[in-house]
């Protein structure tokens, strides 16, 4: 009998830390949905409206503005795992120091990467292999987005500050307001409406810089009035504590490091693309735009299990890190599986909406089809890595990241796309022989190492 009731307690809390990861991750998700929409209107008008070389010049830039902006992201998610331990441990004070001495850290970054982007981006597109009907206009466009950079930085890390607390609500309501602005700005700049000059392409990069940066600015008003615990004011000091510093670069620069060398990997592997022409590359964009909804649920849960684990650590309740982890990967397979289903079903549909080339669309279509069942396993390797990284743990989990996208995926794509008839279809086989690997390594170190260690909370 107390075998089953131990049982049943286990469940029980299951269910309940599933429950509570679920009522976080829709918010989290609609997010990134709401994210990914605003993107998607945008090569929906510029696809359809102005034409593939125009599509091809924004997918051209998209990995290496990432590649820039992952920075902010590897930063923000050690700030978030900082941050979910001091509030796991009721430290309010603790909070704040790490919201200033992020903020700082992330602003002065921001303005040396916007004026190196902004210098060198015509030398980096051009060894990126991006086709010469196309650089000039990708060049201006990058530029654009380049001087926004320390302000679209400032924005990404403070809602991870927010979801670290375990807000994942407030992020979602003021991406909504940045996708509405920027779906509202597309035509008018692009088209040149309401008397505005006609700014075609570039009208793309200017609605996301001034929609972001409007969205930024009304948050900030908004947490101050509704006295949110994570509001900017002067109990929030900007001078950057030297003890924090060194904990934000252990968590967040192999983050950083990992997030660069992904966003490498892709700047290859579109090289890889542009070399078949501008309709692969339009189509590499299409692509990118569907797999981001599937790669969706993952990262959401990556998210969500990071932040679970680093709150269970903060308050030292160390045993709830096994149902944080079952209910991840549960939620990854149940969610996951449904969405790429959908989308297997009405691919050619979805595709579609931005793409008028046939030519085109089957080329995109083809390798929706070679890749999309794999991000399940993309996303297994995330929720192990994302409680590792919650406890500290982020050298060995980068390393094997990195492993795994440079001695498999980039290797695999050039050897089957250049040597063998596969050819482009070659370049997303890299995709899933990668993300396989990745879990393998993964799940071994967290199996018999990990498990092994005394998990300590990294700050009080």
């Amino acid at each position: 009998m107390k075998n089953q009731d131990a049982k049943s307690e286990v469940v029980e809390s299951e269910k309940s830390v599933s429950k509570l990861m679920l009522v976080f991750l829709i918010p989290l998700m609609l997010s990134n949905a709401m994210q990914s929409v605003g993107q998607l209107a945008g090569s929906i008008i510029v696809g359809r409206a102005l034409g593939v070389d125009a599509l091809a010049a924004i997918s051209a830039f998209f990995p290496l503005f990432f590649l820039l902006v992952s920075f902010s992201i590897g930063i923000g998610s050690g700030s978030s795992i900082l941050i979910g331990q001091a509030y796991g441990a009721q430290n309010e004070k603790r909070v704040k120091e790490i919201i200033g001495t992020t903020l700082t850290f992330t602003f002065l970054v921001g303005i040396v990467l916007a004026v190196l982007g902004s210098i060198f981006a015509p030398d980096i597109l051009r060894i990126m292999g991006t086709p010469a009907n196309i650089i000039d206009v990708t060049v201006h466009y990058a530029r654009i987005l380049f001087v926004a950079i320390p302000v679209l930085f400032l924005y990404f890390v403070y809602t991870t500050f927010m979801r670290g607390t375990g807000d994942s609500k407030t992020p979602f309501y003021f991406l909504v307001v940045s996708t509405v602005l920027n779906i509202i700005f597309l035509p008018i700049l692009i088209f040149g409406w309401i008397g505005v000059p006609k700014l075609g392409v570039y009208g793309a990069a200017y609605a996301t810089v001034f929609s972001t940066v409007l969205t930024f600015i009304i948050m900030i008003i908004y947490l101050r009035k509704k006295n949110h615990p994570l509001k900017f004011d002067s109990s929030i000091s900007l001078k950057m504590d030297g003890t924090l510093l060194k904990l934000l670069m252990r968590l967040g620069i192999p983050a950083s490091i990992n997030m660069i060398l992904v966003s490498l990997s892709e700047i290859a592997v579109i090289t890889f693309v542009n070399g078949f022409g501008s309709d692969a590359t339009a189509a590499y964009g299409a692509v990118n735009q569907v797999a981001s909804y599937v790669q969706m649920p993952a990262i959401s849960l990556g998210i969500a299990v990071s932040i679970f684990a680093a709150q269970s650590i903060g308050a030292n309740k160390f045993e709830r890190l096994k149902e944080v982890i079952r209910s991840g990967i549960m939620l990854n397979y149940v969610i996951g599986s449904v969405l790429i289903l959908l989308i297997y079903l009405f691919s050619n549909q979805i595709l579609a909406l931005f793409l008028t080339s046939q030519h085109t669309l089957h080329i995109a279509e083809e390798l929706l089809v070679i890749t999309l069942w794999s991000y399940l396993i993309f996303g297994h390797a995330q929720i192990i890595t994302a409680t590792m990284r919650a406890s500290g743990t982020v050298l060995w989990p980068t390393v094997f990241s990195i492993m795994a996208i440079w001695c498999v995926e980039v290797p695999v794509a050039y050897v089957l796309s250049q040597f063998t008839s596969l050819e482009i279809k070659g370049i997303w086989i890299g995709y899933p022989a990668a993300f396989v690997v990745s879990l393998i390594l993964q799940y071994s170190y967290y199996q018999f190492v990990w498990k092994k260690k005394k998990i300590e909370r990294l700050v009080g």
